[in-house]
């Protein structure tokens, strides 16, 4: 019965020994094998160019990674040996303690893994492994950046990401071309990844934004952005005026601002039309902003100004004057004319006679009855007591005579 236990306690201690020694030989895995001590150490490891070694050298640490940046194509891997009568190779090519050995590397983005052997005169061998990666460039710049017509302000550099560019207001595209500092790196946005495009600007007094995002091949990006602002139009100019009826004087041209005009005395009213250079600018004053208005004339022998103020969309204005002079009349006839002989006036009656006289008693007319009678037989003029040819009476008012 006391043999039993005992069984089962050296079994139990047993199994103990069995796992301890395991964990020992063969430890924990880790980015880099670890032992106690390598067989046939190394006294030094080098890469160049590079970053550090990932961990430091040490000579019983047998695996390492080192990252090395895009234009780096190979490297150098240098090591020696503690036993100076051991023999190396890296990636299987002999090499002396102390020589350089050159590595390719694969493309951007890819890891190649060096193998340095260590072996000695007694047989032991020791290998060490360093995973050099070939990073992916994080150049995600521009080296060039230009907007035509127009000039970038501020002045291009690649760590500035916002710019401005001012164009004239008869600009209505402009190109813009981006040059990428890492040929692998993509352009996108308002540009392909060629780099070049033919924007179209708004219209007039507006503004276009324009994003250029690159991204390295890496993944980072970032944006730069241009501001083009194209200008409000200037142009105040009319491009035809014209009175009707009249004739402008001078002729007219855009840069000629007062002008006369004639009419005749009987025109009462003109039409004035005007003509803007350009749509946009606004037309006030005497004529509506459609650019025709009926002007109304004073009477004849007068002056009527009209002005015509066109104001260009950046706000400047000018004021065009057209002076419309209505002729004074040149008409002197007369339009009715009686005789006053035929004219009833009414007066003192003459009783002694068929006439009248009027108030002051030196003129008379015929009464109608004696003219009918006796107009036909005289033409001359009577005086108080002179008898009248052909007749034997006279005329009884003193001092008068025919009117």
């Amino acid at each position: 019965m006391m043999g039993r236990p005992f069984t089962i306690a050296m079994q139990y201690l047993v199994s103990s020994l069995i796992l301890m020694t395991g964990l020992s030989l063969y430890g924990c895995s880790d980015s880099a094998s670890v032992s106690n001590e390598a067989q046939v150490p190394l006294a030094s490891l080098t890469i160049i160019p590079s970053g550090a070694l990932q961990p430091a050298f040490s000579s019983n640490t047998t695996s390492y990674a080192a990252e090395v940046p895009k234009p780096v194509a190979s490297v150098t891997v240098t090591a020696s040996p503690k036993d100076s009568t051991a023999t190396m190779t890296i990636n299987a090519v002999s090499t002396a303690a102390g020589q350089g050995r050159s590595i390719p590397l694969g493309p951007p983005g890819s890891t190649a893994t060096i193998t340095i052997t260590v072996s000695s005169q007694t047989g032991s061998e020791s290998t060490y492994t360093v995973t050099v990666t070939r990073l992916l460039s994080s150049d995600n710049n521009l080296s060039a950046l230009t907007v035509t017509p127009g000039i970038l302000a501020p002045t291009f550099t690649s760590g500035t990401l916002n710019y401005a560019v001012d164009v004239a207001t008869g600009v209505t595209s402009v190109i813009v071309a981006a040059t990428k500092a890492d040929p692998d790196a993509v352009i996108s946005g308002d540009l392909p990844n060629d780099g070049q495009a033919t924007i179209q600007l708004g219209g007039p007094g507006t503004s276009r934004n324009v994003s250029i995002t690159v991204t390295a091949p890496n993944g980072n990006s970032k944006t730069y952005r241009v501001t083009i602002d194209r200008a409000a139009s200037s142009n105040n100019n009319l491009s035809a005026l014209s009175v009707t009826p009249g004739t402008l004087a001078p002729a007219f041209a855009p840069d000629q601002l007062p002008y006369t005009v004639d009419v005749a005395t009987d025109v009462t009213s003109v039409t004035v039309a005007a003509t803007k250079a350009d749509p946009n600018a606004v037309i006030s004053g005497d004529v509506l902003n459609d650019g025709q208005a009926t002007i109304q004339l004073s009477g004849p022998g007068t002056t009527t100004q009209v002005t015509i103020t066109v104001t260009a969309p950046n706000g400047n204005s000018k004021t065009y004057r057209v002076t419309i002079d209505r002729a004074a009349s040149s008409n002197n006839n007369l339009s009715a004319l009686r005789p006053a002989a035929l004219h009833r006036r009414r007066s003192h009656r003459c009783h002694q006679s068929h006439h009248h006289c009027d108030g002051s008693g030196f003129k008379c007319q015929l009464d109608d009855q004696w003219t009918r009678n006796q107009l036909r037989s005289t033409t001359r003029d009577f005086s108080v007591g002179a008898p009248r040819v052909g007749h034997a009476h006279y005329h009884p008012c003193a001092s008068a005579q025919w009117s």
